[in-house]
């Protein structure tokens, strides 16, 4: 079994540690053989930035392919912050096979499946010997972190911990550093219990004992934050758990206190109280307009008008701009049944109107993935050839992850169309708005986070109804201009609120004032 080297050298205490199956730099071998550092961006990497660099703060996350492994011989996993732009990060080398079972099988095959509610239940999950092996290389991996983080951080420090893949973390770390500040955010939506109860009732059990070892659970969400507190009040009711504070449509944070740990889960601070938080993640408007503007942008600008075309009287055609990974959630196949849709309903907008669908290809080291992106493309194909004219291709489908070429698609945007079955916000909802230059229309799902800052102003659908999604695509190009310009002035604004900065500095602050 691989393993990182036994002790990394000594490094000054962290007084705020990050913790995320990704880090903020990837390795790969370049064409000479050495490896080569690419950082990645994102709503993290903007927050942290924004307390700085130096011995303060430490990102931890996981090698996830052969290079990061490699890194991780080479440097005891205290990465060159040549690499990380200045950040101190510790890159964990956890087993592949441990790590394959956690993240595929576990995180992604189940976690995911679960909170998107994306089972088809006459036939699966099923939970066998299999799932508890892979279950056990979850929580080993888990361990790994909680076991870093504990090495890593200075007496009282704040550690925000990130996401599903990562729920056992808190209670663990709480088992190994009780004077810590420990927060868990969740950037997935949270199944509702009875669907949450698939899972094994112990596994279950684990998983909300594991979360409730943080002093805080932040949330995208209050809808959400009521899902994660109706989860615990079925399954921990045996445990005296008790709820104060808001819920539905009120402010502030809701609290759980239960006076009895589970094993290896003693009680938190205060017997065992926990606080459910919301905070509502937004669009980095500075950073994207800059960065819409650069060179590379208006060179997929021109290459994307070229692909649109004119209609036959020489005028811009219109655009319906999709931007999505190919996860099953972001539900792309639904969105071109109902583009053509509209085409059938609405023929006037044959040859004047095009859908820009970018679908990024996301997990595909699993078939289902693999599958659902296959479909992807066979759908637009079809659509295309039973419409295509000549000079008119109804449907622009890129699968090559091109971040330009999405930003140059947000600037021509006059519809934008995100309709997931279950996300936990969607930030290309708020993106598009910001950098569309014709004011876009939003189409938004009513099943996406992003509906409860958005809706408003957006023509929010059902994403299972076909029909009533065209319908809206229609109405979303026909809309008057005052109501148009009126409403995207106001989706930007909106969008915008809450930058990753905010965000991330609005965790820290709450929970370094925990035990105030």
């Amino acid at each position: 079994m691989e393993t990182a080297p036994s002790t990394p050298p000594p490094a000054p205490a962290a007084r705020v540690l990050v913790a995320s199956n990704r880090g903020p730099v990837s390795y790969t071998r370049g064409a000479d053989g050495a490896l080569v550092a690419k950082r990645g961006g994102g709503g993290l990497v903007s927050g942290l930035s924004a307390i700085g660099s130096g011995d303060d703060a430490l990102w931890v996350c996981a090698a996830l392919g052969d290079g990061d492994r490699e890194a991780v011989r080479g440097t005891g996993g205290r990465l060159d912050p040549a690499d990380t732009g200045g950040q101190r990060v510790r890159m964990l080398g956890i087993d592949p096979g441990v790590y394959a079972a956690a993240y595929n099988d576990i995180a992604n095959s189940t976690l995911w499946f679960v909170h998107h509610m994306l089972y088809q239940t006459p036939l699966e999950p099923s939970f066998g010997p299999e799932f508890r092996a892979r279950w056990a290389a979850y929580e080993a991996y888990n361990r790994a972190f909680a076991e870093a983080l504990a090495e890593e951080a200075a007496e009282g420090a704040a550690v925000l911990v990130q996401d599903y893949h990562l729920a056992l973390v808190p209670g663990l770390l709480r088992a190994l550093r009780p004077d810590l500040r420990i927060g868990h955010f969740s950037h997935t939506p949270w199944a509702p219990a009875a669907y949450f109860r698939l899972l094994p009732d112990d596994i279950a059990e684990r998983l909300l004992l594991g979360m409730l070892g943080a002093d805080r659970l932040g949330f995208l969400t209050r809808r959400w934050a009521d899902a994660f507190r109706e989860c615990a009040e079925a399954v921990l009711a045996g445990r005296g758990l008790t709820t104060t504070g808001p819920a539905g449509e009120a402010t502030g944070d809701t609290y759980l206190t239960y006076p009895h740990g589970g094993e290896g889960q003693p009680p938190g601070p205060a017997g065992g109280r926990t606080a459910l938080a919301v905070h509502g993640l937004g669009a980095d408007g500075d950073f994207l307009r800059e960065r819409a503007h650069r060179p590379d942008v208006a060179e997929r600008m021109a290459a994307l008008r070229e692909q649109i075309g004119r209609t036959p009287e020489g005028t811009d055609r219109k655009t319906i701009v999709r931007v999505d990974r190919t996860e099953l959630s972001k539900n792309i196949v639904r969105g071109l049944h109902a583009y053509r849709q509209l085409l059938t309903d609405h023929p006037e907008w044959r040859e004047r109107v095009v859908h820009v669908a970018f679908a990024y290809p996301s997990r595909q080291d699993l078939e289902i993935y693999r599958a659902y992106t296959a479909e992807v493309e066979r759908v637009a194909t079809e659509i295309n050839t039973e419409l295509s004219t000549p000079g008119w291709t109804p449907v622009v489908l890129h699968v090559q992850d091109d971040f330009a070429r999405s930003l140059a698609a947000y600037r021509l945007a006059d519809v934008a169309l995100v309709n997931p079955i279950r996300d936990g916000m969607n930030l290309v909802a708020k993106e598009i708005p910001v950098l569309s230059e014709r004011g876009c229309a939003l189409v938004l799902s009513r099943e996406a986070g992003a509906c409860a800052e958005l809706g408003g102003d957006a023509l929010v659908i059902n994403p299972y109804d076909i029909t009533a999604t065209a319908t809206a695509l229609h109405e979303a190009l026909t809309l008057p201009a005052p109501d148009r310009t009126a409403r995207a002035k106001r989706l930007a604004e909106a969008a915008t609120a809450l930058p990753p900065q905010r965000w991330f500095l609005d965790q820290l602050n709450a929970l370094r004032g925990v035990r105030g």
